[in-house]
């Protein structure tokens, strides 16, 4: 299997600086439609497909992004390793607005998303034990862009951000930052068999911090516009430290259906089975 690295680009971020012989294209799904096209090129020869999560201009709510056609269709395009880059508060003193975290730990408390590909008609349970790929977070950690690794990300659903009560529980469950979209993002990629590991960049502290008790959509884009180029170089920089990976993941991210499925062949439904043809492909085949 030729190796693709996946890009998606969260607040801030709606291209990729560098890329060579780029097009963008529409990948049809049959789950919807993406939050964009997605933009195909090379960077240093290596294959790169990147993905705007808010769709270019920030036109989508967090609520309403379709997270399964977003997967679906980077498995479509061949993307084999997934790099997400997330804006984010710190529910830490010592994660300054600025900083980058590679989490290894999420706590999901959305509630009006898709979660799965699979369901009635074909039933599957994969591990999220570890959702996130430690061969991607080394090769992160490798490059020139100072990142903290370790830390849980708490996904809430948004649009608004939080109360102050909210905030001062998820810091009393040891919660180190927060945001809207790396769930259901993380457990799809997962049931896709995609390597994947978020880069959480901090645009400021959640309004339990006594100086920042009520957050503006003017802060977080000041703090944006300054990660911006960090994030860029970061890719720069990780795609050819990807690169050359032969073989399936390490850390089983890539057989993650493995022993999943547990509908038995006979009563699973066929038009379940053809909307899963990019997603699980590799063990409905067998």
């Amino acid at each position: 299997m030729a190796q693709v690295i996946g890009i998606i680009g969260g607040s801030g971020l709606y291209q990729i600086a560098g890329l060579e012989d780029v097009e963008w294209r529409r990948i049809e799904s049959p789950f919807g439609e993406p939050s964009d096209e997605l933009c195909f090129g090379t960077l240093g020869g290596q294959r790169v497909v990147f993905l705007p999560r808010h769709g270019r201009g920030h036109r989508i709510s967090p609520t309403d992004i379709n997270f399964r056609a977003n997967i679906d269709a980077l498995k479509r395009a061949g993307v084999t390793e997934l790099i997400s880059l997330s804006a984010v508060g710190s529910l830490k003193e010592e994660l300054a607005p600025g900083d980058f975290v590679l989490v290894d730990q999420f706590i999901d408390r959305t509630f009006a998303r898709e979660k799965s590909f699979f369901g009635t008609g074909l039933v599957a349970h994969v591990s999220m034990a570890r959702p996130v790929c430690p061969r991607l977070q080394d090769a992160i950690a490798r490059t020139g862009v100072p990142v903290k690794r370790g830390g849980t990300y708490l996904v809430m659903e948004g649009p608004q951000f939080s109360t102050l009560a909210e905030s001062k529980l998820y810091r009393s469950w040891g919660c180190d930052v927060i945001g809207m979209t790396n769930m259901p993002e993380a457990k799809l990629a997962r049931e896709a068999e995609i390597c994947y590991a978020t880069v959480a960049m901090v645009t400021d502290y959640d309004c339990w911090h006594p100086g920042h008790d009520a957050v503006t959509v003017d802060m977080v884009v000041g703090v944006l516009l300054q990660n911006a180029e960090r994030a860029r170089q970061l890719v720069r920089e990780v795609v050819p430290l990807l690169a050359g990976h032969e073989g399936p993941c390490g850390y089983g991210c890539q057989r993650a259906l493995e022993n999943a499925l547990i509908t038995s062949p006979e009563a699973r439904d066929p038009a379940v089975l053809s909307r899963l043809d990019a997603v699980a492909g590799r063990v409905l085949r067998r």
